[in-house]
């Protein structure tokens, strides 16, 4: 067996992000052609297009504030017009903001993840789930967080975004089921990137130590859960919640 996306078309946003560009290259790696969605680094969107071009796939860059339905909208007539209706969503994008504790926190910080997480999630199914639905196929696929269910100290505004999106994800999921459309979430743990591999910052022992497989994950290894959720091979699963987290945050039956 192989995850094999050939001829599928996929949409990532937040594609330049940290783990948003290796979602995207290894999605083209199993063969699916991707739209990569950015806010403002529209070189790193370039290079990675290029990137993906090289592999021999289709690749184009779509640029907007997701966070607004009118976006969602023009980009995916963007895609259809470039390369085709959208089969794969995968909801990376987020807002960066500073974390501090609920009473010092600024309210703007609670409005923007609300916006990120819930209102992204909303805008996207609306504007990709009914080509899904004549096709009687997709898979929709958001990036939550080990943080919903830790909810630590200074985490309230990113750990309230994330536990709305995943009410809006799992009621999703009972709402286009029939239509074999599958809605599930990834979970990372707090994820070594390109960012700290070249900083050479990826170990950190006070977190590692609470981690079952005692260290952090790769952003490979989400981006290959993300592709397992994409492939046939899941396509029996549907309104889960999957931590990808060496067993940091484990839920309960």
């Amino acid at each position: 067996m192989q995850l094999n996306l050939t001829g599928k078309t996929a949409l990532v946003t937040g594609a330049t992000g940290q783990l948003g560009r290796v979602i995207a290259r290894t999605l083209a790696a199993c063969g699916a052609n991707v739209a990569l969605h950015y806010i403002s680094n529209e070189a790193k969107a370039m290079e990675l297009q290029r990137e993906i071009e090289a592999m021999g796939r289709q690749a184009v860059i779509v640029q907007g504030d997701i966070t607004k339905q009118d976006t969602s909208f023009r980009i995916r007539d963007e895609i259809e017009s470039r390369l085709s209706g959208v089969d794969i969503v995968v909801a990376n994008a987020v807002i960066q903001y500073e974390w501090t504790s609920v009473l010092e926190q600024a309210p703007e910080d609670y409005v923007s993840q609300f916006e990120s997480c819930v209102m992204q999630s909303v805008y996207l199914s609306k504007a990709f789930i009914p080509h899904m639905q004549r096709m009687r196929a997709g898979r929709f696929i958001g990036i939550n967080t080990e943080c919903a269910m830790q909810n630590f100290a200074h985490q309230s505004a990113y750990t309230a975004g994330k536990r709305g999106m995943d009410g809006v994800y799992r009621v999703l999921a009972k709402e286009v089921g029939e239509y074999q459309i599958t809605v599930n979430q990834v979970a990372p743990g707090w994820t070594i990137s390109e960012r700290d591999r070249i900083s050479e910052s990826g170990h950190d022992e006070a977190y590692t130590r609470t981690v079952p497989l005692k260290r952090r994950g790769e952003d490979q290894e989400i981006a290959n859960v993300v592709a397992f959720l994409a492939s046939d091979l899941a396509s029996f699963i549907t309104g889960a919640y999957i931590p990808v987290s060496g067993g940091n945050v484990m839920p309960a039956i």
